[in-house]
């Protein structure tokens, strides 16, 4: 089936095209063309002048819709990524906080079954932890955590091809070997959960650490011990230019004024948006009484209020924050949620970009920059569309 999407304005990488139109056919982007004319014998969908741009790169998302990627079952998967789904994510990576090479192991058989089936989501999984600085844990589960295991990792990275990224502690010992190991095989490896300073980051970024987990959060920024004063990881990592980031950009996990620093600094090409969501995301339910979390100001805390545990946030509501709380141009939100980090981990030949030949993965927002539609390979996802054909 041909479909044609007009009367939008369209996010090319060259830029806005006004008035044009994207025909799909097979799942993927036939052409994108300056012509909102129809086209014969096609399905055709009137945007009436919104917005037609990419679909969003989910690469750090613990959960959703009331489930969590941890429970390592086809449902949870399942549940979990169309929650995201629906709010424009149409890229996945499911990831894993710290647990037992047991559930890791699990978790990657259920992640390649559903590779596996047609239509899918999911790109590969996203591991981080266990091996993290039990000082910079946060809501981590401090029973798993543990220095680098070489016997444990490459058993496992050994068994199975589904993990794209892993995120570890860059200076735990091992930490160096970890990172020659994974980057070789092609996995995106960041420094997480961190009191790195600078030596430590450029020493961790010549041995494959080439991105840095939730910017700011779970580690330090200047500071001093005893007179003198340090360089703390985040100046470390602003320091090297080639060291991509990611941001939670909820809005209350770093204020406007630091989400507008990173991006006047390290720009669109090197930063990502992420939601770090957790299962309540995109979720209606009650959280259950036994829950070591709390939900108080639309984030997850721990109970006892020493740490944030994560967002409740989806890509969409990512792009409106950037947008509208630290005025950052709609086409640079939508670049750092969908193109760069479609590139950073490796799936921009098919994903990331409205561009002839790639897999037709397209939002179509409103003016408010509300998700009023979701194609998913040129198929729209239930209960997003609200557009009149």
């Amino acid at each position: 089936m041909l479909t044609q999407i007009i009367n939008g304005h369209i996010l090319t990488p060259q830029g806005w095209m006004k008035d044009g139109s994207v025909l799909i056919n097979d799942g993927k982007i036939l052409e994108i063309t300056n012509s909102d004319l129809a086209v014969i014998g096609a399905k055709v969908i009137d945007v009436k002048g919104m917005y037609i741009v990419p679909g969003f790169v989910g690469m750090h998302v613990h959960g959703g819709g009331g489930h969590d990627f941890t429970e390592a079952t086809e449902e949870a998967f399942t549940c979990a990524v169309n929650a995201h789904l629906k709010h424009g994510a149409t890229s996945i990576f499911p990831t894993l906080s710290s647990s037992s090479f047991e559930t890791l192991s699990q978790a990657s058989q259920v992640c390649e079954k559903l590779m596996s089936q047609s239509g899918s989501v999911i790109q590969g999984l996203h591991i981080e932890g266990p091996y993290l600085n039990k000082k910079m844990a946060g809501a981590q589960w401090e029973e798993f955590l543990k220095e680098p295991n070489p016997d444990e990792y490459i058993s496992l990275l050994e068994k199975t091809h589904c993990i794209k990224r892993w995120d570890i502690s860059p200076e735990l010992p091992g930490a160096h070997d970890f990172a020659h190991y994974t980057s070789s095989r092609g996995i995106l490896t960041a420094a997480t959960h961190t009191e790195a300073e600078f030596q430590d980051i450029k020493e961790a970024f010549a041995a494959g650490f080439t991105h840095a987990a939730h910017f700011y959060n779970a580690m330090p920024g200047f500071h001093k011990r005893r007179e003198y004063k340090y360089e703390g990881t985040v100046e470390s990592v602003y320091l090297i230019d080639d060291m991509s980031v990611e941001v939670i950009a909820d809005g209350i996990h770093l204020p406007a004024t630091i989400l507008k620093l990173v991006y006047k600094l390290k720009g669109v090409e090197k930063t990502c948006l992420v939601t770090d969501a957790l299962k309540y995301a995109a979720y209606d339910g009650e959280i259950s009484s036994d829950s070591r979390y709390i939900i108080e100001n639309g984030v997850c805390k721990l109970k006892d209020h020493s740490s944030l545990a994560g967002s409740l946030a989806t890509m969409d509501t990512l792009v409106q924050v950037m947008v509208k709380k630290a005025n950052i141009p709609l086409a640079d939100a939508v670049r750092m949620a969908s193109e760069t980090p479609a590139r950073i981990i490796g799936i921009s030949d098919q994903k990331g970009s409205l561009q002839k030949g790639k897999d037709a993965d397209i939002v179509i927002l409103d003016k408010d920059i509300n998700v009023r539609c979701v194609f998913s390979k040129g198929e729209i996802v239930d209960g997003t569309c609200t557009i009149i054909h």
